[in-house]
């Protein structure tokens, strides 16, 4: 029944977007490119029976939700963000959707990507997720960001064939987090080699994909930079990458543990919003120093590109 009450608040918000704006091809339309998106805000139900009234929260979370997803959707520059408001046929492709809270820990979300010219639901479907906190609401929107990006890189509009620009992507020098029993004191010159290499090779491989074009960090003169420290300034280097004239920003991290135990984290952020677009952890590896480059490379691989060819 739960169920139920959610997929038909989709399905009405469906209806209402059909009803205002005929899914329809619009003959004679010129070719649009970009392609026009539009994110409609998404509905939000509480049927968990809490005693607290959590109405502003849920509504600051949801704005928030909805300011993330659409910064993801706007910094790929193969598509146009169109306003829920502009004229029909604007937008190709609008997304809409609801989250229903069911209990203190469980909440519903029901996402729809619908194609107005091709009259067809191109993606339907009901996530799950633990938690009514912003890093739960956070966890939320990049996993359905991540795949209704997938849908988006699948559509192109009418008799365009041509690749996407590439995004300006700003690789910030990896870091050294040393949590081993002995930590020197100030990055030792074979460290600062080992992570100029971890840089070097991370920055190639996301170059050879085609699908970024690396916007020059050295001019960067703010001082997480230069101590090395921007895992640990709350996410400015998006504001560093955007003064850099990048559309997104790289962190990455090496953590020692020991002298053969390490593990490996990168952040990508979308440089105008600073929202965290992906980010992967390697988990606990083991090997000497000279591996962190071959693990680094194969993380951001795995993760950022070839998770986003599969989506």
């Amino acid at each position: 029944m739960r169920q139920s009450r959610l997929v038909l608040l989709s399905v009405a918000l469906i209806g209402l977007l059909a009803g205002s704006c005929p899914l329809r091809a619009e003959a004679g339309r010129a070719t649009a490119s970009p392609l026009g998106v539009s994110i409609h805000d998404f509905g939000y139900v509480d049927t968990s029976g809490e005693v607290i009234d959590q109405t502003a929260a849920h509504q600051r979370r949801l704005d928030a939700f909805m300011r993330a997803l659409r910064a993801d959707v706007a910094a790929e520059p193969r598509y146009r963000l169109v306003s829920s408001g502009a004229p029909a046929g604007e937008a190709r492709i609008k997304v809409v959707g609801g989250v229903q809270k069911m209990s203190t820990l469980v909440q519903w979300a029901k996402v729809a990507v619908i194609d107005v010219e091709a009259n067809q639901v191109l993606y339907e479907k009901l996530y799950t997720f633990r938690g009514d906190t912003d890093e739960a609401w956070d966890h939320a929107r990049m996993f359905v960001s991540r795949e209704v990006r997938g849908v988006l890189a699948a559509v192109l509009p009418p008799g365009q064939t041509a690749a996407a620009a590439p995004i300006g992507l700003a690789v910030f020098a990896f870091e050294l987090e040393d949590t081993s029993a002995a930590p020197s004191s100030g990055l030792a010159d074979a460290d600062a080699a080992y992570l100029a290499d971890v840089t070097k090779g991370v920055r190639d491989r996301l170059a050879q994909s085609g699908r970024y074009r690396l916007v020059d960090t050295g001019g960067a003169t703010a001082e997480p930079v230069k101590a090395r420290a921007l895992r640990d300034c709350d996410g400015c280097e998006a504001a560093i990458a955007q003064q850099l004239g990048a559309d997104q920003s790289l962190i990455g991290v090496i953590r020692r543990v020991s002298r053969t135990e390490y593990t490996i984290g990168f952040q990508l952020r979308d440089a105008r919003s600073g929202a965290v677009v992906s980010r992967g952890d390697s988990g606990l590896r083991m090997g000497a120093d000279y591996s962190w480059t071959r693990g680094a490379v194969r993380l951001v691989g795995d993760r950022l590109l070839e998770g986003a060819a599969q989506r």
